[in-house]
């Protein structure tokens, strides 16, 4: 139980067809609430933050928090590094014990997609970590400073990729986007039934909040493992602010606390039974 590597957790959801979540985190209560649905759900998770987000949550204060709390968890939690953008932020989480890194070179050319991946492999298997790349674009952005143009994950890119780097888990985009959709998604199952046929690494989705139970159970079925979720969890934060606002004008920090904790339990609930991870550990 406690702190895992992402890749044996990744194995197992592919031996027995469940995708683990990958759930976002930003301070104390959203990683009290996500441990809590996990634990009450004895579900396998991934406790992530990404770069772009440091600014609100810098590395060296949210990174030690979220490793205390995988290492108290009754459930495996892996700690993952998402959209890790500079190699010194990346050997950093490392550094600190993070069991999980992503170098995010979708915004590059596919060879040095694939130099600096292979070299973010190297120093991070040399830690017993695990490594996640992103290939294609998915639309948004993490920080929500952007308004990318999908560029869905070409077959044949994704297979000379994998090929190449040998990466342990690989981001792809089928239609997914980061942040609140603008209209419903219309994902490509037809490419990650392809792609999960080339790549024989476990296949990422993210972009997850907005997306339907249905769909990503047919993701799950055409082989996505995990599944990256921030969005969704921010918005049952916002919502549920305005509601004790409206019922409890005078509300205390105490009530925000507990509050936040309780969103981000439920809408963690919801995206475990989402992904069939429910009681896999």
């Amino acid at each position: 139980m406690s702190l895992v590597t992402m890749t044996d957790m990744l194995q197992k959801a592919e031996k027995e067809n469940y995708a683990v979540g990958s759930f976002s985190v930003l301070n104390m209560e959203m990683i009290i609430g996500t441990i809590k649905a996990a634990e009450e759900m004895r579900a396998p998770i991934i406790l992530q933050v990404a770069e772009g987000r440091l600014n609100y949550a810098p590395l060296s204060l949210i990174g030690p928090m979220m490793l205390q709390a995988a290492r108290m968890a009754c459930v495996p939690v892996a700690v993952h590094l998402d959209h890790g953008l500079t190699v010194p932020t990346i050997k950093y989480a490392l550094d600190i014990g993070f069991t999980s890194v992503m170098f995010d070179g979708s915004k590059v050319s596919l060879q040095e997609n694939i130099e600096t991946t292979k070299k973010v492999i190297a120093f991070a298997h040399q830690y017993g970590a695990t490594a996640e790349a992103e290939i294609g674009k998915v639309g948004g952005s993490e920080d929500g400073s952007d308004d990318l143009e999908l560029m869905a994950t070409s077959v044949e890119d994704a297979k000379r990729f994998y090929e190449e780097t040998g990466i342990d888990a690989l981001a792809i985009a089928i239609g997914n986007a980061h942040g609140v959709y603008k209209s419903a998604p219309q994902l490509q199952f037809r490419r990650l039934e392809k792609l999960h046929a080339v790549v024989g690494a476990p296949l990422v989705l993210h972009g997850g909040s907005g997306i339907t139970v249905e769909d990503f159970r047919k993701c799950i079925d055409l082989g996505i493992r995990k599944i990256n979720v921030m969005t969704a969890a921010l918005n049952h934060i916002t919502n549920a602010m305005k509601k004790l606002a409206e019922h409890k004008p005078k509300f205390s920090y105490f009530d925000y606390s507990q509050c936040a904790v309780d969103a981000v339990y439920e809408n963690t609930k919801h995206h475990i039974q989402a992904f069939r991870s429910e009681n896999k550990v």
